[in-house]
């Protein structure tokens, strides 16, 4: 009896403490839980200078050994966080295979691979391996307040931003279609060879990219580029457009609404509220 009532205290304690680790990693409503935060975004950006410093050969060359010690130590406390994440989540295979879950695991993988470089041939594919470690960069993006808000505006406006990419890759193909007749039968232009690269011109001018590669010779070919040219400005403006939209509706469903009782006058109501929560009086 005995031993049931300490195997029972120590498993309260232990439940005790997941949930006090969980609640500083996951949420940052505590001071320890904000000061993870801001420890962590110093690792994940100090980690990440890192890479590129590594980048640089002068450097490289010089301080290599210095690059090479504090990578497996960021590597290490990543590691850490990680398994810790696992151990204090409830629900441990939705995480693993979340977006941060996969990119919690891709931050540390690349460094633990090199460590299987056998050979001189594989050089090459260890280093573009170890590249992944710039995923690290995404990290930083859960620790971010607005960030759940920007991710729920995009994943709304996804549907109308298909449409509309659609209806402009559609366009673009008509127009580069026609490039292709004007420039490249009718004007024997050697840029417009093909369909599939007057469309791959198309997109580029459309998107006011420019690269300057392929150029219209013709009156009517520059005349068709110049409407091309002009829609583009119009057409940039629109997804912004959409993403905005979005964010407004977001915002204004988690901001209190600003009207004022007028029995006891109360503000900061739901925004689907039809009564005051002080008062009762209908709003």
């Amino acid at each position: 009896m005995l031993n049931d009532l300490a195997n029972r205290a120590k498993d309260h304690q232990s439940q005790s403490l997941r949930d006090k680790v969980w609640r500083i990693i996951f949420l940052s409503d505590t001071k320890a839980g904000k000061a993870f935060d801001v420890v962590l975004l110093w690792l994940i950006g100090v980690s990440i200078l890192v890479v590129m410093l590594e980048s640089v050969e002068s450097l490289d060359s010089r301080h290599h050994d210095l690059f090479r010690v504090m990578e497996w130590i960021f590597t290490i406390l990543f590691t850490i966080e990680y398994a810790v994440r696992i151990w204090v989540v409830r629900k441990k295979r939705a995480y693993i295979f979340s977006f941060f879950g996969i990119v919690d695991l891709l931050s540390i993988i690349p460094t633990y691979l090199t460590l299987f470089d056998f050979g001189v041939h594989y050089l090459v594919v260890v280093r573009i391996l170890r590249l992944l470690r710039i995923f690290r960069v995404l990290k930083m993006a859960r620790y971010l307040g607005e960030a759940n808000l920007l991710i729920n505006a995009l994943r709304s406006s996804l549907p109308k931003i298909t449409v509309f990419l659609f209806c402009v890759f559609a366009v673009t193909a008509i127009l580069g279609t026609l490039m292709y007749l004007v420039e490249g039968i009718l004007g024997k232009n050697e840029g417009f060879s093909s369909v599939p690269h007057s469309i791959y011109w198309a997109i580029v001018t459309i998107s006011t990219v420019g690269y300057g590669d392929v150029i219209p010779i013709t009156v009517v070919g520059k005349m068709i580029a110049t409407v091309i040219m002009l829609t583009g400005f119009g057409i940039i403006a629109v997804p912004t457009g959409i993403v905005i939209g979005e964010l407004n509706m977001s915002m204004r469903k988690i901001q209190p609404d600003n009207r004022v009782c007028g029995e006891c006058g109360h503000s900061g109501h739901d925004p689907k509220a039809g009564f005051c929560k002080m008062c009762g009086n209908a709003l």
